[in-house]
């Protein structure tokens, strides 16, 4: 896919990350992430086993958070380890391959917390941060132009697996199931583009702010029903007069 070849810069190495977050400072509390490898058509061809670290934060964790993902201050304390150790844990999972790799997320929220948990410490590995500010995808953002709900509201990641058939394998908000269930998705999107084209041209049939010959252009096209130039000039006469 052309758009999101683009979007990787050539890179054959896809890390599908997961972030979750405090309630209040939205300091990093775990990293959940997947690493791959993809072919010519970018459809995954390896992947490794999925990587889980709880991740120590400078704020309280905050109790909506804590029911949302079952994640307390009390474990961090016990369980978890410094942003600098993580990001090292991290870098050492994905391997030789970090630096040339794009760093996948569903949503722009995960960068807000690599940002928000840079700005709380001074510790950690700068270069590998900024490896992944820099090829940073998210692809909520992407697939979100192409596929809307019937109010033009984006969907959520379970609600995408569900519309391409991918089986969730776990609970939501489990940081390294949620990465894997993004790194699933992927992979459906890239080997099921007719559904993305259905999709989108429901998005397009919704679309409002064509100009009104154009517009009625599309309705049409939309339908199935065959446009040529001289349909396309007559609606702009109906237009104008």
């Amino acid at each position: 896919m052309k758009k999101f070849d683009k979007l990787l810069k050539g890179h054959k190495n896809i890390v599908f990350l997961d972030f979750e977050g405090t309630q209040f400072s939205h300091e990093m509390i775990a990293i959940g992430a997947v690493s791959t490898v993809i072919d010519k058509n970018g459809r995954i061809k390896k992947q490794k086993k999925p990587f889980k670290i709880l991740v120590k934060a400078k704020n309280k964790v905050g109790k909506y958070v804590t029911s949302l993902t079952g994640i307390s201050d009390e474990m961090l304390s016990k369980e978890g380890v410094s942003f600098a150790k993580a990001i090292d844990a991290l870098k050492k999972y994905v391997g030789i391959s970090f630096k040339k790799s794009s760093f996948v997320t569903f949503g722009s929220h995960d960068l807000t917390i690599l940002n928000r948990s840079i700005s709380y410490n001074f510790d950690f590995n700068k270069e590998a941060c900024s490896v992944m500010q820099k090829n940073y995808i998210d692809f909520l953002a992407f697939i979100g132009e192409f596929v809307k709900d019937p109010k033009g509201n984006q969907i959520s990641l379970v609600h995408f697996c569900e519309m391409f058939n991918v089986k969730t394998v776990g609970p939501a908000h489990d940081p390294s199931v949620d990465a894997v269930n993004l790194a699933n998705l992927y992979d459906a999107v890239m080997s099921n583009k007719d559904t993305l084209l259905d999709e989108y041209k429901k998005v397009l049939g919704k679309f409002s702010h064509f100009p009104e010959p154009v517009n009625k252009v599309v309705q049409k096209l939309v339908s199935g029903e065959s446009v040529s130039p001289e349909d396309f000039e007559q609606e702009i006469k109906k237009y104008i007069d």
